[in-house]
């Protein structure tokens, strides 16, 4: 029903900036919401933020808060994770995924149901 396709990793040193670009089609609603989250070797898949479609309204993880943006655009479909001041700690796999929103945020994994395919982004020191 929703198809979503992540682009933009790679390998980038400690400090530097990557942005990456999540492309959804299918039947997506202004109601929803878009998420990011990353998943190292061994981890658990993690929450980074999250961005309303209507209106833009943000939220971030507390150890991405300030490095971070997390932006849309309506018209193309798409949602982009800037990220600056990386550090070796940010390597994962970044997925986007999409959830109908019911009330406020949601931060876990399990909560979300269309993901894509994830980029690796990989951090060296």
């Amino acid at each position: 029903q929703v198809q979503l396709v992540e682009s933009g990793g790679g390998l980038v040193q400690a400090g530097g900036s990557l942005r990456l670009s999540c492309a959804a089609s299918g039947r997506t609603f202004n109601s929803d919401h878009m998420g990011w989250f990353r998943q190292a070797p061994g981890q658990e898949r993690e929450f980074v933020a999250a961005i309303s479609w209507n209106v833009g309204s943000t939220h971030y993880a507390d150890s991405v808060k300030g490095r971070f943006t997390i932006s849309r655009d309506n018209a193309k479909n798409t949602v982009y994770l800037q990220m600056n001041s990386l550090k070796p700690e940010d390597t994962a796999v970044y997925y986007c995924a999409t959830r109908t929103q019911t009330s406020g945020w949601r931060t876990s994994w399990y909560e979300y149901r269309y993901w894509g395919q994830g980029t690796q982004v990989t951090v060296s020191a």
